[in-house]
């Protein structure tokens, strides 16, 4: 599986909106680390925001320094997409440093492993020492994901009803 983490840009457009149709198509309304690419009514304010939010200076005041990627294959189809956070505000500190989705059709792949193991030398590039990422507790394709990328587990946190765990990665 050869996949790369490459940033949004106006080219991937059509391809985008397709990918986020097809989390709706099977009744999935939230794509963890989208930058809220689930909620926008337009392609070209998302890019502008995601843009915004990789620079100390442009950065939304209620957002945190954030890269966003998508994970394309070798047709350049995008299978995911995964956002760094550089830093943990209140809000954040349960939720981590990282979210991430496949794609429905692309699951069950590696594709969730191989995007987090890039995404770690990306934190890594950009002088984080580790990174923290929360999962609930029964989404277990995503706890093996974490574990396989050598997430080690801290603590627990209620969370919408149920439990989440943090795990910690040192990079």
């Amino acid at each position: 599986m050869a996949i790369k983490l490459v940033r949004p840009g106006k080219e991937f457009e059509d391809r985008a909106l397709n990918f986020r149709q097809e989390f709706f198509d099977h009744g999935e309304r939230v794509i963890n680390g989208s930058e809220l690419l689930d909620q926008i009514d337009s392609y070209d304010e998302w890019l502008k925001s995601i843009t915004d939010n990789t620079s100390m200076e442009t950065v939304n005041p209620n957002w945190v320094v954030t890269d966003t990627f998508f994970a394309v294959d070798e047709r350049n189809e995008i299978v995911g997409i995964i956002d760094l956070r550089h830093t943990l505000n209140d809000f954040l500190k349960d939720l981590g440093n990282c979210g991430y989705s496949v794609r429905p059709s692309q699951r069950r792949k590696g594709y969730g492993t191989e995007m987090l193991r890039l995404l770690r030398k990306a934190a890594a590039y950009a002088g984080m020492g580790e990174l923290h990422l929360s999962v609930e507790r029964d989404n277990e394709p995503s706890v093996k994901t974490i574990v396989k990328n050598g997430g080690v587990y801290e603590r627990s946190f209620a969370f919408e009803g149920g439990q989440a765990d943090v795990y910690k990665i040192a990079l």
